[in-house]
């Protein structure tokens, strides 16, 4: 079959309508994944971390690392005890991920997203005793004042209860004395 110059251009004008609808789902899934990335930025930052008496729990820095691609967590307990997390948005399957290790050796994987009303909430399950699995469910969310609120859970029957493990409210840290001075 021998394309005329009007065929083309027939041709052209039938497919227009359906390009302007791909280009438009392409940008959509292209926007929605480009913002996946910056979900999880209102936890970046240095942060003093209390219970929900008060108590000093510890500080946590929150950092933006490998192209701001990753956020990677320091933890340092106020009875000494530390640890790290790396997060990411895996664009492929348009989830979060967190590798969660400390200095107790316990490791922590967990998976899943932001939540409609904007908290972040991951999930994962690690071996508990005599060989059953414990779900472990962290939620953290945004809170007024810049402030934020985590709380882990665990369930040891699947998910039909939960017991909570930390109840956290993030404040930024205050500045440091010698940072805060004039002429530093």
């Amino acid at each position: 079959m021998k394309l005329t110059r009007t065929s083309t251009l027939a041709f052209l004008a039938l497919l227009a309508p359906g390009l302007g609808l791909l280009e438009s789902a392409m940008t959509t899934t292209t926007s929605q994944t480009a913002q996946g990335p910056r979900q999880f930025d209102f936890w970046v930052g240095s942060w003093e971390c209390r219970t929900q008496t008060g108590q000093l729990a510890g500080t946590n820095t929150i950092e933006k690392i490998l192209g701001d691609r990753v956020l990677q967590e320091n933890w340092e307990g106020s009875g000494g005890t530390s640890g790290k997390s790396f997060n990411i948005f895996d664009a492929a399957t348009g989830r979060w991920h967190q590798t969660w290790v400390d200095d107790s050796g316990m490791l922590l994987q967990l998976d899943g997203g932001l939540t409609e009303d904007g908290s972040m909430v991951l999930e994962g399950t690690r071996p508990g005793q005599g060989g059953s699995e414990v779900v472990h469910r962290v939620t953290w969310t945004p809170m007024e004042g810049g402030r934020v609120n985590q709380v882990w859970d665990s369930s040891a029957d699947g998910g039909h209860a939960w017991t909570n493990q930390v109840d956290l409210v993030y404040s930024p840290a205050p500045e440091k004395a010698e940072e805060a001075a004039p002429g530093k």
